[in-house]
């Protein structure tokens, strides 16, 4: 393959007939998840199923959908927790091949489902999303060809009109040698599972970034057996880049999101119930059993929450026909306003 967009690189590396995902190669391997770090994730996100089901006022069938869902562990947790007296209908969307092992309650396909009631959960999904990147220079911005089996970059043609519109309103380049990652498919995406949504709400989480504060060179790397590399679209590594969540709330509000939530994974988790606390001294001496399995939920609870690591993530939360789950709207920062000038 000659010299294309990044947007067509990461497509063919990541899922393509032998791409990163395609191939069957699981997130756990390459890169720590919230999922992976501990099960008192999934712990939350079953409170968190509970709370849209009060809210819809307990549908005959509450879908769960988890996009992306890597070897299924999130929803495995969470079926074995949530109950819902047989109403949970629990779904993975995910390109590879469906685990070996994996309960025969979760339904395993490539695609979202036509339509929703219930909870739709993208963790680290949107960051894999394929983008194109643009650079400024001395002649105007430039779209970003790379090599597919090197990595290496080369100025090319101008970005088409509709990209040139969202960087101009999401991401306005400043200086030459200043590069944008051009979240406009994403946001495409993310309207795609806000618009299959009958009633509930869609739950969003990534490291991200906000209008006004994006990284001046921009975030793709990529990840290999734990280890950060160079991110060389030729299938060997995941290749990811952090997320314009505001810009996906927005695209969200426009394909009917009728309530907007945008906060971080720390805020978040707390008020889901994991709080990093010790447990007191004295249930050591009381209960030394409990004393212990108290503390390695305290140190699970602190990675999941803290704010320079996995606390970090940013939460976009949308419902439509819902409330905002009533445990994350007291974590509210700012409310979204869609932005519709431009």
């Amino acid at each position: 393959m000659s010299q294309v967009g990044w947007r067509t690189a990461m497509e063919h590396a990541l899922y393509g007939a032998d791409g990163f995902y395609t191939r069957g190669e699981r997130p756990a391997a390459h890169f720590r998840t919230s999922v992976h770090a501990s099960r008192r994730f999934a712990h939350a996100m079953a409170r968190l199923v509970t709370e849209v089901d009060d809210a819809l006022g307990g549908p005959a069938r509450f879908d769960l959908v988890d996009v992306g869902a890597g070897s299924g562990e999130l929803l495995a947790e969470i079926h074995a927790t949530a109950g819902l007296d047989g109403r949970l209908r629990p779904i993975a969307v995910e390109v590879a091949p469906r685990p070996a092992g994996l309960s025969p309650a979760i339904e395993w396909r490539d695609r979202l489902p036509d339509t929703v009631t219930g909870l739709v959960i993208a963790n680290e999904w949107l960051d894999n999303v394929p983008l194109d990147v643009v650079e400024l220079t001395g002649e105007g911005p430039r779209l970003v060809v790379v090599d597919p089996a090197t990595g290496a970059e080369l100025p090319g043609p101008p970005p088409s009109p509709e990209d040139t519109a969202w960087l101009e309103r999401w991401w306005p380049l400043r200086e030459p040698g200043d590069r944008a990652e051009v979240g406009r498919h994403r946001c495409a995406a993310w309207a795609s599972v806000i618009g299959r949504l009958r009633g509930g709400v869609a739950l969003a989480i990534d490291y991200s970034h906000e209008r006004g504060r994006r990284p001046t060179y921009g975030t793709l790397t990529g990840y290999r057996d734990g280890r950060c590399v160079s991110p060389v679209p030729d299938g060997s590594c995941d290749i990811t880049a952090h997320v314009a969540l505001d810009a996906c709330a927005d695209a969200g509000e426009s394909a009917g999101a009728t309530a907007t939530l945008l906060t971080t994974q720390r805020a978040a988790l707390r008020a889901l119930g994991l709080r990093g606390a010790r447990p007191p001294l004295e249930l050591a001496r009381t209960d030394p059993r409990g004393y212990l399995q108290a503390l390695r939920a305290a140190g699970e609870d602190a990675e999941l929450i803290d704010r320079e690591g996995l606390g970090g993530f940013g939460w976009l939360v949308q419902a439509v026909g819902a409330e905002i789950p009533r445990s994350l709207a007291a974590t509210r920062r700012r409310e979204v306003t869609p932005d519709r000038a431009g």
